[in-house]
């Protein structure tokens, strides 16, 4: 297995690299980096391959996750940072494992335990074939998508399941939910939140003001200015229009492809 450390500490790294041969000798240390700008570039050369990225949060000019904004990372990441307040946003990301300094060799252990075993649920005899395919299904197979809304209803509190919200949509800065039923309440969530929370297989955001569900549209009608209009099998008071920058994304997601979310 070929492997790279990003991590600004050089006494932090060599221990890391230590670690790491005493859980399997042959596995080969390509570079070190320290830096999100040097990092970035070396993963965004596509004659740079590897297996897997051990990479720290804090670098010496800023935090990494920047690099998952300037490349497309679709290599395995296990995390190895001293602060936990970070462990939700790496799970956003092709994330194995989020280990907590010092790195105890049984967490070290565990994690690329963990790294063996998905490579050999996916099966078959080409491990590089399997590693392109682990890099696709990591970001949603750490990823626990919001299932329930809690909302208050007069005096009582209500859940309801997400398959059941047909759209969300923002008033100013309030967010609310319209049920299938047609029923509309307020929920305590900003759109920007909800598009991380929401599984995007089902969930896309037409625009600024609009989430709307794949099962509850029942047309998808051309609209002016190469925009689209999506109707829903509800009523709805409001065009949900969606912006022409979205229209090509959301066309691959209607068709059950990936997109990009934001």
């Amino acid at each position: 297995m070929r492997v790279i450390i990003i991590e600004d500490e050089i006494l932090a790294a060599d221990k890391l690299e230590r670690l790491i041969h005493k859980y399997d000798p042959s596995i080969e240390i390509i570079d070190k980096f320290n830096s999100v700008t040097d990092s970035s570039i070396w993963l965004g050369n596509p004659s740079n391959k590897v297996d897997l990225i051990f990479l720290d949060i804090h670098l010496v000019d800023g935090l990494s996750f920047e690099i998952f904004k300037r490349v497309n990372v679709q290599t395995p990441v296990i995390f190895t940072t001293a602060y936990n307040e970070y462990a939700l946003n790496a799970f956003k990301l092709n994330s194995i494992d989020y280990l907590l300094k010092p790195i105890r060799f049984d967490d070290l252990y565990s994690a690329l335990k963990k790294l063996d075993n998905l490579k050999k649920s996916l099966g078959g005899n080409q491990q590089e074939a399997n590693l392109n395919d682990l890099g696709k299904v990591l970001a949603t197979i750490q990823k626990n998508y919001k299932r329930r809304f809690l909302v208050k209803v007069g005096e009582k509190l209500r859940s309801f399941q997400v398959e059941n919200i047909a759209l969300f949509f923002a008033e100013g800065r309030d967010v609310s939910i319209l049920l299938e039923d047609n029923f509309q309440y307020l929920i305590d969530y900003k759109m920007e939140e909800l598009v991380d929370i929401l599984n995007p297989e089902q969930f896309y955001r037409i625009g600024r003001s609009f989430i709307v569900n794949i099962s509850c549209i029942s047309n998808v009608l051309v609209h002016s200015n190469s925009r689209l209009k999506v109707v829903l099998n509800q009523n709805y008071d409001r065009d949900l229009i969606v912006s022409r920058e979205k229209v090509s994304d959301f066309k691959i997601w209607l068709n059950g492809g990936s997109h990009q979310t934001n």
